[in-house]
């Protein structure tokens, strides 16, 4: 019986593997949490509030139902950063770097496994990739938390100082927004210029994805030495960076300028804040939304404006292929690019001089109509088992399901029935822009080899 559930475990698709890689991994922490010593009091953590905690590790989200820093031990917090870590670099891709410490073979099953686990459309050099993706990933958090200790050693000593560090590190750089300095998130240190730069730089970094990282370094490798000007190096980048750099830029700044026009001379949030503190501020927000989940300021205390705004920032989130949630940049500007060829009459749709393929543009759609119907539906499941205002409700749900992990204080309150359904909302965020819609692109159809005569649907 075992061995035929293993031969049935390798034929299922990476579209499917995925998503169980999740879950086993998802309960596994759960388990772990739920022992004795992972609570600071030493006594079993509840499954529930495990099986919360560990979902929203894995998944990168931070939504918490108990304080992080004060409810876990030290070996809670270790398996919840193990678990952050895990999330963030995605299940295969741990499995795969263990199999690359061992020195085992890969399969051809293994490659397309990884190569789906990445969403990438090639499997060209793919293991030279993964080694790039790890080796950077430790780098930048070992560098974050070089940075971070500057601060955390002086005011908690160099123990607690450093791990506070690493775990704020880890946490920023995978877009999970989870801590163990306090009960305000960075609410503290929003005047820090240490820490609100390192933590905007993690997360921007994470949320750019690996393929931006790796072609940016690849052309200033080769500007550099031919002398190539900085203007002739942005030229030299793929079109998937540039679209990826552009829109990010436009996000960020627009996301600000948008927060200070809206919470300008809003005393709860950065009203009564100097014009610097409230620039800095307002950039912050408009980057933690897009998946980090770190907060600087009360988002309950937001303006229902301000409310909605975080609501268009938070399902777009990063870029892909790398550690950040929601639709994505790029499924969302072609999209967009959908709708104006369509308006504009034009066959195409032509992005810095290069065709997007019709399979792209279909996926786009998928990804953001399924992310949008679950998004929708949860909501309404979320207010029919805890009345509550709905933009409170809307704000958790694309939260969790964005994998932002920003809460509008919704989520400690919710009853049992409301936290599985955050609990589906972050798993299926996490999971859904790279399994769900593969897992529908991989059903062929036969139907597809039948030419049917053209039918008139009135559409709009």
């Amino acid at each position: 019986m075992i061995k035929d559930s293993k031969i049935k475990f390798k034929k299922l698709a990476p579209a499917h593997i995925i998503p169980v890689s999740f879950l086993i991994t998802i309960l596994v922490g759960a388990l772990l949490l739920s022992l004795p010593f992972s609570a600071a009091d030493g006594r079993s953590t509840d499954f529930l509030t495990s099986l919360f905690t560990a979902t929203t590790s894995v998944c990168v989200t931070g939504l918490v139902v108990v304080d992080t820093y004060a409810h876990w031990s030290v070996f809670g917090q270790f398996i919840i950063l193990l678990l952050i870590q895990m999330g963030g670099l995605g299940m295969i891709a741990i499995a795969s770097m263990l199999m690359l410490l061992t020195h085992k073979k890969f399969s051809l099953g293994d490659r397309l496994l990884l190569q789906d686990s990445f969403n990438l459309s090639s499997g060209n050099r793919l293991l030279l990739f993964l080694t790039r993706v790890l080796k950077g990933t430790f780098i930048a958090e070992g560098i974050g938390a070089i940075c971070y200790s500057t601060v955390f050693i002086p005011k908690f000593g160099f123990i607690k100082g450093l791990w506070i560090s690493i775990f704020n590190s880890v946490s920023a750089f995978c877009n999970a927004g989870m801590d163990i300095i306090g009960n305000d998130s960075l609410m503290s240190y929003r005047d820090n210029p240490v820490i609100m730069a390192v933590t905007m730089s993690l997360i921007v970094l994470g949320g750019l994805g690996f393929v931006v990282w790796f072609d940016i370094l690849h052309v200033i490798k080769e500007g550099v030495p031919r002398r190539f000007s900085p203007l002739t190096m942005i030229k030299r980048f793929s079109e998937h960076t540039k679209l990826v750099l552009s829109f990010t830029l436009i996000l960020i700044f627009g996301g600000m300028l948008l927060f200070m026009i809206t919470e300008y001379n809003n005393p709860g949030t950065i009203g009564n804040l100097s014009f610097g503190g409230k620039l800095a501020n307002s950039l912050f927000q408009s980057i933690t939304l897009r998946t980090a989940g770190f907060s600087t300021i009360p988002q309950e205390n937001m303006s229902i404006a301000s409310c909605f705004i975080s609501y268009f920032f938070m399902v777009i989130g990063g870029s892909p292929v790398g550690t950040a949630g929601g639709i994505k940049t790029v499924t969302f500007f072609l999209l967009f690019m959908n709708v104006r060829s369509y308006i504009r009459h034009e066959n195409e749709n032509v992005i810095f001089h290069r065709r997007v393929s019709e399979d792209s543009m279909r996926k786009a759609s998928a990804v953001v109509f399924v992310g949008i119907m679950a998004i929708l539906i949860l909501t309404v499941l979320l207010v029919m088992v805890n009345p509550v205002p709905m933009e409170d409700a809307l704000f958790e749900v694309i939260s969790a399901s964005g994998t932002v992990g920003l809460s509008r204080n919704l989520t400690a309150a919710l009853g049992r029935p409301g936290r599985l359904i955050i609990i589906i909302a972050m798993f299926l965020g996490r999971t859904g822009p790279i399994s769900m819609v593969a897992f529908f692109s991989r059903s062929k159809s036969n139907n597809n080899r039948i030419n049917y005569s053209e039918g008139v649907f009135y559409v709009g």
